[in-house]
């Protein structure tokens, strides 16, 4: 990573798919001892859950969370053993990957962060279920904000100019679809999550995840994070104590926390783990930066032509 100036960026719900992390692991024996660390700490097989399936199992939020946190965490070590030693100016990680973004910032122990997201599915997945969330396609988050107004539905991600996502009850969403429509939407699509997440009806689940994160030691951070809640650089571990109770309820500020790790001096966005979601997102929110990602060996070795 010499020479370019960085940010490592790890991915949310929605980027998890089976096989993911299997042809690191096979390449990289530091790959797979971090899924061997995940079944350790977990004590259940999370290896098998991320490389065999079956995709309904590693579709419960319950589930993908820790799954995804395991996947991103071998994509960086991955990445490190084969050479992409440089610290990069800031790491961030949409929703659940902020967890991972921590463990890579030296915050989190890997079995600590494994728990305490297994335990954050745990309380997102029992919450209410008559709640539900939808991507916003070719509206602005203002234009949307003023759309949603006395729908009962809020912004929850704002992804990227034109991608923005809401949330609320199930029961409101034909007539905010109808008002988004009306205000220039070019589609309105129902994603599949088991409830309303990053609205005040996650607010029920803040006080048991308030409570699991107060008995997880954090460590003094390597890297500085950028949060979701807030869009900062926060330097201080102490800092997500808080931050990560609200963000559970809180809209996830993607678009103003890639502009932020710029504004940071980064000029390569690198994407560890699964998928290329939010890769495509940087792209959208800062056409002119140049992004990679590490999913697998061959992602990998183009990455760091990316980088060189």
């Amino acid at each position: 990573m010499a020479g370019a100036a960085v940010a490592w960026l790890f991915p949310g719900q929605g980027s998890q798919a089976v096989g993911m992390g299997k042809a690191l692991a096979e390449r990289y024996p530091v790959a797979a001892r971090t899924f061997d660390e995940a079944n350790e700490a977990l004590g259940f097989d999370l290896r098998a859950l991320c490389f065999e399936g079956p995709s309904a199992e590693l579709d419960r939020t319950v589930n993908t969370q820790p799954a995804l946190l395991a996947t991103g965490v071998a994509a960086l070590r991955a990445a490190v053993e084969a050479g992409m030693t440089a610290e990069p100016v800031c790491a961030a990680g949409h929703s659940l990957g902020e967890f991972t973004a921590l463990v890579a910032a030296g915050g989190l122990e890997l079995a600590d962060a494994l728990r305490l997201v297994r335990r954050r599915g745990e309380l997102m997945q029992a919450a209410d279920a008559s709640g539900g969330m939808g991507a916003v396609l070719g509206l602005d988050v203002e234009a949307v904000e003023r759309a949603l107004a006395g729908t009962g539905l809020v912004v929850a991600n704002d992804n990227a100019p034109g991608q923005v996502v809401v949330s609320g009850p199930l029961a409101a969403f034909a007539g905010a679809t109808e008002r988004l429509k009306a205000a220039g939407a070019k589609r309105v699509l129902p994603l599949r999550v088991s409830g309303a997440f990053h609205s005040p009806s996650m607010r029920a689940v803040a006080p048991d995840l308030a409570a699991a994160l107060a008995r997880v030691a954090f460590h003094p951070l390597r890297i500085p994070v950028v949060a979701n809640v807030d869009a900062e650089l926060h330097r201080e571990v102490s800092d997500f104590r808080t931050l990560l109770e609200r963000q559970v309820w809180s809209p996830v500020r993607w678009a103003s926390v890639v502009r932020r790790a710029a504004g940071e001096g980064a000029t390569v966005f690198v994407e560890l783990g699964a998928g290329t979601a939010l890769s495509g997102l940087v792209k959208r929110i800062l056409p002119d930066t140049r992004t990679a990602n590490v999913s697998d060996p061959a992602s990998l070795e183009e990455a760091r032509n990316v980088l060189r």
